[in-house]
């Protein structure tokens, strides 16, 4: 039943059941000044067949990356998604987001958790990692949060080079409760390692590196390393791109601290933007201060193997000056996705996939250079699947000259500060096609 209805009569029953003459009596200690006075500006009420086609016309507004030949990128990417994931995570004993709290009859679902928890073990190099965050740019947050009960230490810094969007939420996490923010400036696309190594001192409780970063370019995260951990006490925490550990050095080579990042990538959809999981993992001596949950492995009554959930340090399981975060949901679904993708592709399989989104997105990049308006905008750095061109006029222009060709051509930086930039995404997904179609396409906007 798609909704529940009250009729007068039935309102005239509930009110006086509760002792109500009418409904103002229920909110009668609401001054008068900040009720609504006037009803709401909405339609008359519809059937629902009415809303399915209302519904129906908004949606068929929008054109999916699906239909058309697309180049964006900015944390969410359009990889090929084998028709089995789907299939699986539609079935009925799976299609929760939300996590079991009755072991006994969940074994199926902790178990699949269990192995998602090891498969990010295994991608990022780290010893433990959680059932699951909301998305990258929480993760990021509750990382600094971590490190903070680590070492005490309440200032983080932050790369000007981390995805904006991540910088909002990881100032709406730290704002009021005593974390200062800084930020370490860019240089030619990645982070100034000098002015970090200028920034560092015994204050400093935690630093965050993102590679491949928001313009899609590795950084030298070695480097970055030697200087971080001068100070004993600070952590180094690390976001990552999961495909691209299929072919670059996981955290644990470069002594990340904590290893985090947005797992979309693995299986999920765009769905214009989420729902997302993100991923959490670290270092086994530090388990208590996880955020989230874990599921872990044990033996019941009868020897059997079995599941649980442990160490459950989250608000809705203990204290909240006790817990070490507020997490609702491990995004359950979402990491099953990413479970049966990583299952049916396997080691090979996400090489392939890491190997071709590099190869093609460096074919692209070169065949854009040769117009010869266009450039690299880091030609310094080294990338991975993503990259930032610049143009000679503005990229929101290039983008709507493109839209009636039936392309996406990307993500425009000028909300960044940098208008004349456009950064492109390739996966694994774009045909030699799609690509030399999609160079022509600018040869004839920006000429």
């Amino acid at each position: 039943m798609p909704y529940i209805s009250n009729t007068d009569n039935d309102r005239r029953k509930i009110l006086k059941v509760i002792g109500a003459n009418e409904f103002e009596d229920l909110i009668s200690a609401i001054p008068a000044k900040l009720r609504m006075c006037n009803p709401l500006a909405i339609s008359e009420p519809l059937s629902e067949l009415e809303i399915n086609r209302n519904i129906q016309t908004k949606a068929d507004k929008n054109k999916p990356c699906s239909k058309v030949n697309s180049f964006l990128g900015g944390g969410v990417y359009d990889h090929f998604i084998p028709a089995a994931v789907d299939a699986i995570v539609s079935r009925p004993e799976f299609f929760t987001a939300y996590t079991p709290y009755q072991a006994e009859v969940s074994q199926g679902t902790l178990q699949y958790i269990f192995e998602y928890q090891t498969m990010i073990c295994e991608l990022t190099g780290m010893e433990i990692a959680n059932a699951g965050m909301y998305d990258a740019a929480s993760s990021i947050a509750e990382a600094i949060l971590m490190a903070v009960r680590k070492n005490h230490l309440t200032k983080a810094i932050l790369p000007a080079t981390l995805h904006p969007n991540y910088v909002k939420v990881i100032k709406a996490y730290t704002e009021g409760i005593g974390i200062e923010l800084l930020t370490v400036p860019e240089k030619e696309g990645v982070t100034d390692l000098s002015a970090l190594e200028a920034m560092m001192d015994e204050t400093i409780g935690s630093v965050v590196l993102q590679t491949p970063n928001f313009y899609g370019n590795l950084e030298d995260a070695k480097a970055i390393d030697t200087i971080v951990h001068k100070n004993s006490k600070c952590l180094l925490i690390a976001s990552v791109d999961p495909v691209s550990l299929a072919v670059l050095i996981p955290p644990s080579e470069y002594n990340a601290d904590i290893a985090v990042g947005e797992g979309q990538a693995l299986g999920n959809n765009m769905y214009m933007g989420g729902p997302l999981f993100g991923f959490f993992a670290t270092k086994l001596d530090m388990a208590r201060l996880m955020p989230g949950r874990i599921v872990g492995g044990t033996i019941d009554k009868a020897g059997e193997k079995a599941y649980v959930l442990t160490l459950q340090a989250r608000e809705q399981h203990i204290r909240r000056a006790k817990a070490t975060s507020n997490i609702c949901s491990n995004e359950s679904l979402c990491t099953l996705a990413a479970v049966v993708y990583l299952c049916l592709l396997g080691k090979e399989g996400l090489i392939e996939v890491a190997t071709q989104s590099v190869q093609k997105a460096h074919y692209a990049a070169s065949e854009l250079c040769k117009i010869p308006s266009l450039a690299l905008a880091y030609p310094k750095a080294t990338f991975f699947k993503e990259f930032v061109i610049r143009t000679p006029k503005k990229a929101a222009d290039i983008i709507n000259a493109l839209l009636p060709e039936n392309i996406y051509a990307g993500i425009d930086l000028a909300p960044y500060g940098k208008p004349n930039e456009l950064m492109i995404a390739i996966t694994e997904k774009k045909s030699k096609t799609e690509i030399d179609s999609f160079v022509q396409a600018m040869k004839e906007v920006v000429k």
